[in-house]
C-alpha cells in the first residue's frame, strides 16, 4: 500500500501526501523474494512495468546473479532506498513475522543481498518492517533484523 501510494496509485488522500505528484517512478523499483501477489498487485506491477525477481528467479539463478541484475537495472540512480520486509524471510529463520509463509529467502540469501547493497556503496536509506515480537521465537526474527541492518552497514566475517 505504501509503495503504491508512492508510484501515485490509489487514493488521492494517499498519493498527495508530500505533495501531489508522483514519489517514485515505477523504473526505480526493484522487488525481490516475491512469492506470492494477489491479482490487483500483479496487474499493477505489470501495468506499471516494475521488475521484479520471485523466489523462483532466486532458486534458478542465486542471490547473486538477482543482486546484480537488481543493481544493473538501477544504475542510473545515485542513492538507494531499501525496505525490508522481514516477512521476505524463511519462517525457519524469521518466525516473528505477521504473514510466515514457507519457502522465503534463507539466512545467506538475505545477508549476501544486505552485504551487497553496502558493497554498492549507493545504499542511503533502510527500513525494517514487519517484526512481530508478540509471534518470535526467542527473539530470533529481532536479532535477525538486527543482523541484516550490520550487514547492511559493512559488518563482514573477516
Amino acid at each position: 500500500m505504501p509503495l503504491a501510494a508512492c508510484l501515485g496509485q490509489g487514493s488521492k488522500y494517499l498519493t498527495s501526501v508530500g505533495g501531489e505528484f508522483q514519489k517514485i517512478h515505477p523504473k526505480n523499483v526493484v522487488m525481490i523474494g516475491i512469492r506470492e501477489l494477489d491479482e490487483g498487485e500483479k496487474k499493477l506491477i505489470k501495468k506499471l512495468g516494475i521488475t521484479i525477481f520471485t523466489m523462483e528467479d532466486i532458486d534458478k539463478e542465486g542471490m547473486g546473479s538477482i543482486v546484480k541484475k537488481s543493481l544493473k537495472k538501477l544504475k542510473h540512480v545515485d542513492h538507494l532506498h531499501v525496505s525490508l520486509d522481514l516477512d521476505a524471510l524463511d519462517p525457519t529463520f524469521a518466525p516473528g513475522v505477521g504473514t510466515p509463509v514457507k519457502g522465503g529467502l534463507d539466512y545467506r540469501e538475505a545477508h549476501l543481498f544486505m552485504e551487497s547493497l553496502f558493497d554498492s556503496g549507493k545504499l542511503s536509506s533502510l527500513e525494517v518492517v514487519e517484526e512481530n515480537p508478540i509471534l518470535d521465537i526467542k527473539n530470533q526474527t529481532a536479532e535477525l533484523a538486527v543482523d541484516l541492518i550490520l550487514s547492511s552497514f559493512g559488518k563482514k566475517i573477516i
